[in-house]
């Protein structure tokens, strides 16, 4: 961390921020994309390609657990792999 000038705090901010916004599209090789900013180009070729966008979501299982902050997702896409 020092070789590159990441401190600690930068380092928890981060952290934070991804457990604060987590991932709301994810692809099989394991790309994924919160909605917040430019859509990455894994999403925007396969939209140009014809799949939607949806078909990357991230859906939430009915049974999250509360209070720890661990939430199981559901991921459509690897029902192909089955």
């Amino acid at each position: 961390m020092e070789e590159f000038g990441i401190t600690p705090e930068a380092l928890a901010e981060s952290i934070q921020f991804d457990v604060d916004h987590p991932p709301l599209y994810r692809d099989a090789k394991g790309n994924e994309w919160n909605g917040i900013g430019k859509m990455p180009d894994w999403l925007h070729a396969a939209k140009h390609a014809g799949v939607h966008p949806d078909f990357f979501r991230v859906e939430r299982n009915s049974t999250e657990r509360s209070g720890d902050g661990f939430h199981q997702t559901t991921d459509r896409q690897f029902d192909l792999f089955r």
